[in-house]
């Protein structure tokens, strides 16, 4: 099973407190362990935010220090190349300064605007690095083209090459240490910075090949390996910046996550399926959402209400996900007719293709009514014709009956 830590538990801690325990029928022994569960949690926010926040101050030491030798040894060398190397040091300090900011804003407490806390500025603070990486990669090409146009004679000594080494070295360390730590608390600031920090290297390295080339064959290349350079930074900023433009959009639901919570759900007594899941996401690895449970027609209210209590605690225990509200098909138990008709109209939807599942049925004899919904992937050409052609067919199988057929979308669909 996947382990998710939650951010911005503190507006869980307020949910999880007003909502919960005074009205949660759980034992106390139980309380208290939830407690202790939401102390960790919290615990384990507060060390996420930082690491973040060492990380990317280790990531502005080393750039200043990188920026301030390549700025000299670039005006020095009259070598464009590291000239532009050192600026872009500058912007990846600034990226990480960033990075700092959009930590700990995403960490304030809820409030009456925003209820649900500020965990989604993390996503922001990693599109602000995106157009950094991007504006960067721009400015790095505009100059390089006119290095082509208008070439300058580089100055390289053995002083210069060893210190652009030595900065290959150090970006190559740092990038891959800010990106595995980006990836180890999922932050996609820090993932960002860190293929930055790696990008920057590239360009360092090309900046250290066209010294060479220079001093042994006396041609000068690092203005056409500079532009080669920018067009793969250009094409990389794109790339995070439409990552992170899908994110804040809203994407499927976390497909591990969500199987999961269906397991989770499912694996109580007496529920028959569990449908319809959404998530909404709030900041990195901070969700809530709502299910909907088939249960059998002769649960009671008083019961049920147990059951989608235990249920949202369960699911809050081990997955750290708050449902805010749990939905109730119910289901025929009684009605040996009711029970050979769902049979039947089953056979009927899935011989459709692209039908993935149906759900909700129950049969009111009473009333000549039938209703369920399915699940049309979205890989049908057009789904509205395979949920017309499903309804059609199953009127066609009962005339007698009024048909309430929904057409809903599976939102962990891969």
């Amino acid at each position: 099973m996947v382990l998710y830590a939650v951010r911005n538990d503190r507006f869980m801690r307020i949910w999880y407190d007003t909502y919960v325990l005074p009205v949660w029928g759980g034992s106390k022994e139980a309380d208290m362990a939830a407690l202790q569960d939401m102390k960790n949690t919290d615990q384990n926010e507060m060390s996420r935010e930082k690491v973040i926040v060492r990380t990317s101050i280790i990531g502005i030491i080393a750039n200043v220090f990188l920026a301030g030798f390549k700025a000299v040894i670039g005006l020095m060398s009259n070598s464009i190349a590291i000239v532009l190397d050192a600026v872009n040091n500058i912007s990846d300090a600034g990226s990480s300064l960033i990075t700092i900011v959009g930590t700990k804003l995403a960490g304030k407490e809820p409030d009456k605007k925003h209820p649900f806390g500020y965990g989604r500025i993390e996503y922001l603070s990693a599109m602000i690095i995106s157009v950094i990486v991007l504006y960067a990669g721009i400015t790095s090409f505009v100059e390089s083209v006119k290095q082509i146009l208008a070439p300058e004679t580089p100055d390289y000594n053995t002083v210069t090459l060893i210190i652009v080494a030595v900065a290959v070295v150090v970006k190559i360390v740092l990038g891959r240490y800010v990106k595995g730590v980006g990836v180890r608390v999922n932050s996609d600031s820090l993932v960002n910075s860190g293929e930055d920090a790696v990008l920057d290297s590239v360009i360092s390295a090309s900046t250290l090949i066209a010294a060479v080339i220079f001093l042994v064959f006396h041609v000068s290349l690092e203005a056409w390996l500079g532009a080669v350079i920018s067009l793969v930074i250009i094409k990389s900023g794109v790339e995070m910046l439409q990552n992170t433009i899908s994110q804040l959009l809203g994407e499927r639901n976390d497909t591990d996550l969500a199987r999961a919570i269906h397991a989770t759900v499912t694996g109580f007594e007496d529920v028959h399926g569990a449908y319809d899941l959404v998530l909404n996401n709030y900041g990195p690895d901070n969700w809530n959402g709502s299910i909907h449970i088939e249960v059998p027609d002769t649960y009671s209210a008083a019961k049920l209400d147990q059951l989608i209590r235990d249920i949202t605690m369960k699911v809050f225990r081990e997955h750290h996900v708050i449902l805010t509200a749990v939905g109730v098909y119910s289901i025929n138990t009684q009605d040996e007719e009711a029970i050979e008709a769902e049979k039947r109209v089953r056979e009927i939807v899935f011989s459709h293709e692209h039908v993935k599942q149906m759900h909700g049925f129950y049969l009111m004899k009473d009333q000549n009514t039938m209703r369920f919904d399915i699940v049309v992937s979205f890989d049908a050409k057009d789904r509205r014709a395979v949920y017309e052609e499903v309804k059609a067919d199953v009127q066609k199988e009962f005339p007698g009956y009024r048909l309430l057929v929904a057409m809903d979308t599976d939102f962990t669909e891969e």
